[in-house]
Parts: C-alpha cells; structure tokens; sequence
C-alpha cells in the first residue's frame, strides 16, 4: 500500500513514529489520558499542517544569515591578507 505523502509531511518515517510515541507518552505521564495512535497521529499532522512551514522557514531564514556572516568574515580575513 503507498502511503500518501502530504506537503507538510516534513518527517522520516522513523522520527515519525518516534514523534507519535513521544505524544501518546506526554498525554500518558503529563495529562493521565490514554491516547491511541491515531489520535497521536492527528496531533502531529495538526502541528506538522500548522506550524511546520514556518519552522522550516525560519531554519532557512537563520542559515542564510549565519552563512552571510561567515562570507563577510572571509571577506575581512582575505582583505587582511592584501599587501596595501
């Protein structure tokens, strides 16, 4: 059976499940509610639907301002290197 690949599932197939574990865990130890897989499921797609767009973005957003830092920090350390 092929499982269908939706456009916020941004997650391997083993930190999925690791995910759904984790939820089903914290409703367990945190809220004392018994929680099956597919509930844990829809959490995790409601979050993933909702939120994980953003946080992949952001993550874009700080590596492009780390990589701009360490070429403007290239570009000084290079300079030094001329002979003026």
């Amino acid at each position: 059976m092929n499982e269908i690949k939706r456009k916020w599932d941004l997650l391997s197939k083993e930190k999925r499940g690791s995910c759904i574990e984790e939820i089903i865990t914290f409703f367990k130890q945190k809220r004392g509610e018994e929680i099956g897989v597919v509930a844990a499921e829809n959490i995790l797609d409601f979050f993933l639907q909702n939120i994980g767009t953003e946080i992949y973005d952001k993550g874009v957003v700080d590596s492009k301002e780390l990589l701009k830092r360490q070429f403007e920090n290239l570009e000084v350390n290079l300079d030094l290197l001329l002979n003026k």
